[in-house]
């Protein structure tokens, strides 16, 4: 006879989809512009929902406060301030703070500014790419260092935006799990689009098994790996790229150019302390281009180059 829990019916409640696998609950939602699950292994049902709606209530917060796509949150008052300074809470000078050093470690290359050249710059398969004049014409409007920040203010000349993209789905995933960790000892793993964070170990004392994406197959794994703690993430062009005259196009733009960077790899998977620390370094290495694995190998994590 089969053990009710692994024969246990779904649990939908508040766009949350709870299921029995086998030891653990799979938790799915929507958020951060993607597919978000939190696998638990809590016993008891109602607690792993109670888990489950604490990670969404997180998630979608973040995404209304970061999101570049509203009129009603701080981006959006920074962006729209026409020059003048904007103040802006702890929570959101702390991810300035880090997108401040990740412009640092990238020695530019990391850039919140460079998110106005999607005004030309279009990745969706497609085969439309810009005119040189179109690109240079906006790069007076990118570049970190003419952003004006001391805190609690942050200033950016007229014309000028940030977008936290690159930031805040990594930055989404340590925050549930930081939340998780206070309200359970169970084990659990956080995943949202692709971008993980573990608790530790499993009950049995075995890792995680997860799967890196194949650039070239979107439904098969290229690569399994056992995760025993902290993040992974992955950057890649897999699906947002433009594709002319036989040259793939990257979405990964170089912000000095405004130009695709040459020579990148087609993903980068990182796993580090955390899947903030995880994302900035694939991104970051993903600009480098053909120094991807020169950057990385400095780093002191381990990490994964698909070309």
């Amino acid at each position: 006879m089969r053990s009710s829990r692994h024969s246990a019916p779904p649990i939908v409640e508040d766009g949350v989809r709870l299921e029995r696998r086998g030891d653990h609950w799979a938790a799915l939602f929507a958020a951060m512009a993607g597919p978000c699950e939190v696998l638990c292994q809590e016993e008891d049902p109602a607690t792993a929902l109670r888990l489950a709606g604490i990670a969404a209530a997180e998630a979608l917060r973040i995404e209304r406060k970061f999101s570049r796509y509203r009129d009603d949150n701080v981006i959006h008052a920074i962006n729209s301030a026409g020059g003048r300074p904007v103040k802006v809470d702890t929570e959101t000078g702390r991810l300035l703070d880090l997108a401040g050093l990740a412009h640092q470690l990238s020695n530019g290359r990391f850039d919140i500014t460079s998110g106005v050249l999607r005004r030309v710059w279009t990745f969706d398969g497609g085969d439309r790419v810009p005119s040189a004049a179109a690109v240079k014409a906006l790069l007076p409007l990118v570049g970190w260092h003419r952003v004006l920040w001391v805190r609690p203010h942050v200033t950016l000349p007229e014309g000028m935006e940030i977008d936290l993209g690159g930031l805040g789905k990594e930055y989404a995933v340590d925050r549930v799990a930081a939340m998780l960790t206070a309200e359970t000892a169970a084990p659990f793993l956080v995943n949202f689009g692709g971008d993980l964070r573990v608790s530790g170990l499993r009950r049995n004392g075995s890792a995680w098994r997860v799967g890196i994406e194949d650039p070239g197959r979107e439904d098969r794994a290229e690569r399994l790996i056992d995760l025993r703690a902290g993040g992974l993430a992955t950057s890649g062009d897999a699906r947002r790229y433009v594709l002319r005259d036989g040259v793939r196009y990257s979405h990964i733009l170089n912000p000095r150019t405004g130009w695709p960077v040459r020579d990148a790899p087609r993903s980068v998977t990182v796993v580090a302390g955390s899947c903030t620390e995880a994302g900035l370094l694939a991104t970051i290495a993903m600009i480098y281009g053909r120094g991807a694995e020169a950057f990385l190998a400095e780093q002191g994590v381990t990490w994964w180059c698909h070309r």
